[in-house]
């Protein structure tokens, strides 16, 4: 390109820096919005994860091209640029508005050298000035996904200007330019299609310019062949085969293009293109009418919008319209143009036939002339055709200042352009600072577009204001009453707002505006693909209701006969399986889900939890092993297999659960789970001081920790600091007072360590008063009976015990032992019975017991936070139960655990027995 560049001065590439600087700097602040959410922050293809090769198998989206969603936009080195940038800066903004201002200066650039093959050296800078600060741009510039327009441009000049050197002297052909050219001519239509438009226009140059022709002459020379009086001049031969080798090589292209599509066009519905399914005349007389509105925003770009589509432009059914007018004088005009340029021969037609063919050429692929586009005005499309409009302005222009009485007007004129257009594009950028902002001035400029009023209420709902967000989607429903969309986004508004009611009414409404089912006739290429999501969501409302399960699961079924390759639903309808309690179905329809997408992290991940469910733990783990191969920092994957690691009972799996939960607290430093879990993995590795500081952390940041309190204070009472757990069963009892175990335990410390008998007397009868049948806390309060003196209380209490538990050999040991004792002192001597010791061991042996319920608590705890980080949004397969659950299932390990605590009592007792005995 510097090699082409080399007739501008360094003054007049500094003068266009400047320019472009002084209208663009504000870009810089801009964010990214409306198709940059898409193309940029929800592209996959942009990570460095993502192979290369995919970049070249889908589309500008991300989406695969033989997926029938895609748009069919085949702009792989365009997508390349925005992986550079997520390179260097990740999704900072900044770098990408920079890269698109540092593009568009090098247009500029390349441009002042056409225009120097046309115009003179003053009117080549007015030309590119022009282009510099033209409103029009600013969706190309300011807008990251108008980037297709700034580097195919950029190409599709510098083929052109490489074609301009393939004749050498005596008219003879250098073929070396025009190989170049080929190459840039595919290099450009990589970035955006329309590219491939730049080898009509090197075939007008060659024509007309470069071997001078006039339309007469072409014609004349026809006529003379076909009659027989003369021969093909041997420079026109030359120029046939120059333009043989051009066509046959655009051909070559299409044909590629073709393939990459599979031969598919795009599927859009009627409220993008409205006149693409009207009937004749409508579909004729608008499409022509929108020729003259795109001209218009050339010619007076006051009043733009970031969206033309659904309502915006009337459809023109009449010849009587008014709007026909404008369509008459736009091609009379045009018409007039031609002939003048085709007709006489002059410097001064030859530059306006080039400006028309940059005008027309370039254009041609978005005026719905050979197939229908998924617009119906769109700003950037004309970023090239307005390269043409500039160099007919400057060539007017110029004509205007050589005459002396308008030259100071002429220049007056042009500073005031220059001027207002500089200021409207600085103006416009800040239109493009958020989605809000840029939706906003559209509506300014366009109140009946459907689609304007569904985007603001998107960025409303974005910012969690729901309220005003369904003001704007109800709107919609009244600019659109047709628009699916618009009652889906009023439904899920009316959900977000918890008015269920309301909510399924919108739904309705929604799935009775979709076609019926046409036998025979594909369902997918008569509706948009994300209007089928009317049905996830209606099963997704009513499915909350536990009666409606079954009609949720027959909304999924709909639409999945309606879209046999419809993953969601398949997603969806699984999560409801399990639900259901039906596991097995719930397999299968995310082993569907998986033959459309095997690169899809979440599916691996809720195929792990149905494994779970299927009670089979190491599949479990081999599917949250794929979902982490394609996505290392899945949280949920990270955090579920290392609790299920952790369960196994496998010492060797602790390390690689440790890491994953370290790797999990980095990606979640604010959940207190992760570090609950990192103490349970020290408490299984007996690195108490480690358990402890991790316990700790989980309760700063969740002081209310119910599990991560009561395991922290077992911790202490396992380690021998009892008091050191007091206060910490202390917070735990301030939020949960019927916590049945920290009572066990707090007064299991208040008898053996504090001797308070009554606080701890006070524990087991709450107990008591929760739980009249908890056998653990009657057999305490027992004890503390026993440690009063009170044998006949003691006895009816020991009673009552084995009448809860007739099982219990060591309560009836206990009750045969007060018994005897009783018999023995008789009921005199009760009150001097010397039973201190004996029933501090007794209470002893109750915290054996008691330790058997905290390790049983220990393993609810891990059981719990693994069912609570089963609630992903939209991707949790499964409800559990809530984390006070106290009936988990136990892992081997744990029983052989609880067996042997269980063994150590029971030698206790037998110790306790000799003692009661006076052995």
């Amino acid at each position: 390109l510097l090699e082409k560049m080399g007739d501008v001065s360094l003054k007049e590439a500094a003068l266009i820096v400047g320019v472009v600087a002084a209208c663009y700097w504000n870009s810089l602040f801009c964010g990214f919005v409306f198709d940059d959410v898409s193309a940029i922050l929800d592209n996959k293809d942009l990570h460095p994860s993502t192979p290369l090769k995919n970049l070249f198998q889908n589309d500008f989206w991300g989406t695969p091209m033989s997926e029938e969603r895609s748009h069919k936009s085949y702009r792989p080195l365009t997508v390349l640029t925005f992986r550079l940038n997520y390179l260097f800066s990740e999704l900072n903004a900044v770098s990408y508005h920079f890269l698109n201002l540092v593009f568009h200066v090098v247009v500029c650039i390349v441009f002042l050298k056409v225009c120097k093959l046309f115009l003179d050296n003053r009117s080549s800078v007015v030309a590119s000035l022009l282009f510099a600060v033209h409103p029009i741009h600013t969706e190309a510039v300011t807008g990251v996904v108008g980037r297709a327009e700034l580097l195919s441009s950029i190409f599709f000049l510098a083929a052109f200007l490489s074609y301009t050197k393939s004749k050498g002297p005596d008219n003879t052909i250098v073929w070396t330019p025009i190989a170049v050219t080929v190459f840039l001519v595919a290099v450009a239509t990589l970035c955006k299609e329309q590219g491939i438009t730049v080898v009509g226009i090197c075939c007008v140059y060659e024509v007309f310019i470069a071997q001078g022709y006039t339309l007469p002459t072409l014609l004349d020379t026809a006529v003379q062949i076909l009659r027989g009086k003369g021969s093909i001049p041997f420079s026109m031969l030359q120029t046939l085969l120059k333009l043989i080798v051009l066509m046959f090589s655009t051909l070559l292209l299409v044909v590629v293009r073709v393939q990459v599509i599979q031969s598919q066009l795009p599927v859009f519905t009627r409220f993008d293109n409205p006149a693409a399914v009207s009937p004749s005349p409508a579909r004729q007389l608008t499409f022509n009418y929108l020729l003259p509105v795109n001209a218009w925003l050339l010619l007076n770009p006051s009043e733009l919008c970031c969206d033309w589509t659904m309502g915006t432009i009337p459809l023109v059914e009449s010849l009587l319209d008014v709007r026909n007018v404008a369509t008459l004088t736009f091609f009379c005009f045009l018409g007039s143009l031609m002939v003048f340029s085709l007709r006489y021969p002059g410097d001064s037609s030859k530059t306006v036939l080039m400006a028309l063919c940059l005008i027309v050429l370039p254009f041609i692929p978005a005026s719905n002339l050979f197939f229908p586009v998924g617009f119906v005005v769109a700003e950037r499309v004309l970023y090239v055709p307005s390269m043409g409009f500039c160099i007919l302005v400057a060539h007017g222009w110029k004509k205007l200042s050589n005459k002396s009485v308008l030259r100071k007007i002429s220049w007056v004129c042009l500073a005031a352009v220059l001027f207002t257009h500089a200021l409207k594009t600085l103006h416009r950028n800040w239109d493009w600072e958020s989605e809000y902002t840029l939706f906003m001035s559209a509506l300014k400029v366009n109140k009946n577009n459907a689609k304007l009023w569904n985007n603001v209420g998107h960025a409303l709902e974005n910012e969690k204001n729901f309220e005003r967000a369904l003001q704007f989607f109800i709107q919609a429903t009244q600019v659109q009453p047709d628009d699916i969309g618009a009652h889906m986004n009023v439904g899920r508004t009316y959900k977000n707002l918890n008015k269920t009611k309301e909510a399924e009414e919108s739904y309705m409404i929604a799935k009775s505006l979709m076609p019926q089912i046409i036998p025979g006739k594909k369902y997918a290429a008569r509706v948009a693909p994300n209007h089928l999501n009317v049905y996830i969501n209606l099963a997704n409302l009513i499915r909350a209701n536990e009666s409606r399960l079954e009609e949720a699961d027959q909304l999924y079924r709909q639409a999945i006969s309606m879209r046999p390759d419809f993953k969601q639903a398949y997603i969806s309808r699984g999560e409801l399986l399990l639900k259901m309690n039906k596991p097995l179905k719930a397999k299968e329809a995310y082993l569907r889900a998986l033959e459309l997408d095997r690169t899809n992290a979440d599916l691996w991940y809720n195929l792990a939890i149905v494994y779970i469910e299927l009670k089979d733990p190491t599949e479990a783990l081999k599917n949250f092993n794929r979902a982490l191969e394609l996505n290392p920092t899945h949280k949920l994957a990270l955090f579920n297999s290392a609790l299920l690691m952790q369960e196994s009972g496998d010492a060797r799996l602790r390390p690689e659960a440790k890491q994953r939960l370290l790797h999990y607290v980095k990606e979640e430093p604010q959940d207190s789970n992760g570090y609950f879990n990192l103490g349970m993995l020290a408490m299984d590795d007996k690195k108490d001081m480690e358990a402890e500081a991790w316990m700790k952390k989980a309760i700063r940041l969740q002081p209310n920790f119910r599990s991560a309190l009561f395991n922290l204070a077992l911790l202490y009472s396992q380690t021998g600091k009892e008091l050191m757990a007091l206060p910490v069963l202390e917070d735990l009892l301030r939020y949960y007072p019927d916590h049945t175990k920290g009572l066990i335990l707090k007064g299991d410390i208040l008898m053996n360590q504090k001797k308070d008998i009554v606080g701890a007397k006070m524990c087991f009868e709450k107990i008591l008063e929760l739980d009249p049948n908890n056998v653990q806390g009657k057999h305490n309060l027992c004890v503390v009976y026993f440690e009063e003196r009170d044998l006949i209380k003691a006895e009816k209490c020991l009673v009552e015990t084995l009448a809860l538990a007739p099982h219990e050999e060591y309560i009836q040991r206990h009750l045969n032992i007060v018994r005897s004792k009783i018999a023995s002192l008789g009921a005199v001597e009760q009150s001097s019975l010397p039973s201190d010791g004996n029933a501090a061991t007794e209470a002893k042996k109750s915290s054996f017991q008691n330790l058997k319920e905290a390790k049983s608590e220990k393993t609810t705890t891990q059981s719990t936070a693994a069912n609570k980080k089963e609630h992903p949004k939209n991707k949790k397969p499964t409800e559990k139960s809530s984390s006070d659950k106290d009936t988990p299932k136990k892992s081997t390990k744990e029983i052989k655990d609880i067996e042997k605590k269980r063994v150590a009592a029971l030698k206790r007792l037998e110790e306790i027995e000799r003692i009661l005995n006076g052995e």
